[in-house]
C-alpha cells in the first residue's frame, strides 16, 4: 500500500503503527524499554552497534548525526506513536526502518515466533498547522489512561486524579521530561527542534490535564488506533 503523503525536511508528522493482527507488541518492561533505547540508538547516521542496547551508557553513545527530531513518544500494548520532524532528506524513512526492523529482531528471537511483527507500511499524518501540533503534545501523552480507564473518552474520566497520577507514574512515553524530571530516557527527544508552545512545565502539564475534561473535542480530532 503506497502512502498518501512524502515527507520533506523542515515538517512536522504524527507517526504510529501497531502489532500485525492487532497483537499486542509490548509484552513487558523490558520490551518497552528496548524500543525506547531503539528510539535514541536507531537516530543516527551511523550502522547501529546492538551491543550497546546491553550497555549501561547506551544513552551517551556515539551514533552519529541525528536523522530525525523526535519530539514526543508513547508506547502502548500493541501500538506506538511518535512525533517527528524530517530534518534531513529521507530521514524519517531511514529511521522507521531502523527501528521496525531492529525491534523486530529482538521481540522474535525473544518470544521464538517469525514472521512481521507490525501491520506493514507505518501510518504518517502530515502536520501542517500550529493547532494540530500543539494538540498532539496532549493526545500523545494521554494515551496511557486507556490502560486503566479504556472508556473515558466515551463516557470521561471516572477518576481524575488517578488518571494524572498514572500519567505521571508511566515510564514509557516523554511525558514526565516535559514536566523536568531528569533522567537517561530525556535524550530521545529534540525538544528544541520543535515550537515551544509551553512556557514551563505548570503550563505543559495544565494544557495536557486540561484535555482531558475535553473528550468531545478528543474524539473527533484523534487517531485511534485500537
Amino acid at each position: 500500500m503506497n502512502r498518501k503523503i512524502s515527507f520533506a525536511e523542515g515538517e512536522y508528522y504524527h507517526i504510529y503503527n501497531r502489532g500485525v493482527e492487532k497483537r499486542d507488541i509490548f509484552l513487558d518492561n523490558s520490551d518497552r524499554e528496548r524500543f525506547q533505547k531503539l528510539l535514541f540508538l536507531c537516530n543516527g547516521s551511523k550502522p547501529i552497534v546492538y551491543r550497546l542496547v546491553q550497555g549501561p551508557t547506551l544513552y551517551g553513545a556515539e551514533k552519529g548525526e541525528p536523522i530525525v527530531a523526535i519530539g514526543a513518544y508513547v508506547l502502548m500494548l500493541n501500538h506506538f506513536h511518535l512525533l517527528l520532524k524530517e530534518t534531513r532528506a529521507n530521514g524519517i524513512t531511514e529511521f522507521m526502518r531502523k527501528l521496525t526492523t531492529g525491534y523486530s529482531m529482538y521481540f522474535n528471537k525473544k518470544y521464538t515466533r517469525v514472521g512481521p511483527l507490525v501491520q506493514g507500511k507505518f501510518k504518517a499524518e502530515h502536520v501542517d498547522n500550529d493547532e494540530y501540533l500543539k494538540y498532539l503534545y496532549a493526545y500523545i501523552h494521554l494515551n496511557p489512561v486507556k490502560l486503566i480507564d479504556s472508556k473515558w473518552k466515551e463516557n470521561g474520566i471516572t477518576d481524575r486524579k488517578k488518571a494524572e497520577r498514572y500519567l505521571k507514574d508511566y515510564r514509557y512515553s516523554s511525558y514526565v521530561d516535559y514536566l523536568g524530571e531528569k533522567r537517561e530516557e530525556d535524550a530521545i527527544l529534540a525538544q528544541k527542534e520543535f515550537p515551544g508552545y509551553f512556557e514551563g512545565e505548570n503550563e505543559f502539564e495544565m494544557y495536557v490535564k486540561d484535555w482531558i475534561n475535553y473528550r468531545d473535542e478528543i474524539e473527533t480530532l484523534m487517531v485511534d488506533v485500537k
